[in-house]
């Protein structure tokens, strides 16, 4: 009888071991393609609106570019400065505007590292609660406007990303 009792106790405690360890898969939500696309047209969109020839970039939550689009006046390199600015918000977790006021003491420092622009104009896109990517905008007068454009790309997509599944 002691002998069975040490068999499960031994079972037991194998058991919560592996169950202790990490995951062997792990499931993530990213965003698709044809939000990505649909976020950066709208954005492109919103500015056009207001008078202003801009750059949209949906990177996805690692910070890989999932769609662009620059608009047919808009300067080439304000696509890389979308892409860099939606980095930063992947990178901090929140709106690079947030990030760049936040954190003073080290923008001059993030501004060197590749691939990373602490200026307004990336926004964390959320979905079900989860990040699944950022969207950055440049080309507008100011950071503030490009930001903008971004919030009401994703304004305008808020039931999909409501209900993302």
């Amino acid at each position: 009888m002691r002998r069975a009792v040490k068999i499960i106790l031994v079972s037991l405690l194998c058991a919560n071991a592996v169950n202790s360890r990490a995951e062997d898969v792990v499931t993530v939500k990213n965003i698709g393609m044809e939000l990505g696309r649909d976020l950066v047209n709208q954005a492109v969109l919103a500015c056009r609106g207001m008078g202003y020839q801009v750059s949209a970039v949906v990177v996805d939550r690692n910070g890989l570019l999932r769609a662009s689009l620059r608009d047919d006046l808009a300067a080439r390199f304000t696509l890389q400065i979308a892409e860099e600015k939606a980095n930063a918000a992947i990178m901090s977790g929140i709106d690079s505007g947030e990030f760049r006021k936040n954190r003073q003491d080290i923008r001059q420092e993030m501004n060197h590292v590749k691939g990373i622009l602490m200026m307004e104009g990336g926004i964390i896109i959320t979905s079900g609660g989860y990040r699944i990517g950022a969207l950055g905008v440049s080309g507008a007068p100011g950071g503030d406007k490009d930001a903008v454009c971004a919030k009401k790309a994703i304004k305008s997509l808020e039931e999909r990303l409501e209900f993302g599944s």
